[in-house]
């Protein structure tokens, strides 16, 4: 099962990094596949830590692929690490094996302490439809436009039924993204 989460980890000078991903979870076992290069990469080589964070506040997920990564953060309990402070629960982790790859190293990872800080209550479909915008954005440079932009335009649907503030502004910044994408292609 692949879950969407923000990982959040840190640098040997503490400096925390936070990116949206999708965990490989089987039984007990965490797979983070970064794919290199990435500062999720460099920093889970460096410390073998993580913090896996569930989170409803899209905002966070399409924050992080547009350039806004200020999201406040708070000591996590168990291991050396920043857990998200809107997160609905989360999950330290620490490495137990690596496999390296040219393109995605997976690291497997255990949990050492999981926290629940506040219930989940369910995505609406406007919720779901910036996650998938905001991976559709995130291979914008490996997927044909047209695909991209036929898809957005089947989320939009259920988007402007269901979308709250939250979720108007973090799809605001994704279609931004879009818009320039398509603007530098033609210059």
């Amino acid at each position: 099962m692949i879950q969407e989460t923000i990982v959040s980890t840190r640098n040997h000078l503490g400096v925390a990094h936070i990116a949206p991903m999708g965990i490989h979870i089987n039984g007990d076992e965490f797979i983070i596949l970064p794919f290199r290069p990435s500062t999720t990469l460099n920093n889970l080589l460096d410390s073998k830590t993580a913090v896996i964070n569930y989170c409803d506040d899209v905002r966070v997920f399409a924050g992080c692929l547009t350039g806004r990564r200020d999201w406040p953060l708070i000591a996590a309990e168990k291991i050396d690490g920043l857990v998200l402070q809107c997160a609905l629960a989360h999950t330290e982790v620490e490495l137990v094996r690596f496999e390296d790859d040219d393109t995605r190293p997976k690291f497997f990872c255990k949990a050492v302490h999981t926290v629940n800080h506040a219930p989940f209550r369910g995505f609406n479909r406007a919720q779901y439809a910036v996650l998938e915008a905001a991976i559709l954005i995130s291979r914008l440079n490996r997927i044909p436009l047209e695909r991209i932009e036929s898809e957005i335009q089947y989320l939009q649907s259920g988007f402007e039924k269901t979308a709250g503030d939250r979720e108007r502004e973090a799809w605001g910044w994704l279609m931004a993204v879009i818009e320039e994408f398509k603007t530098r292609g033609k210059s």
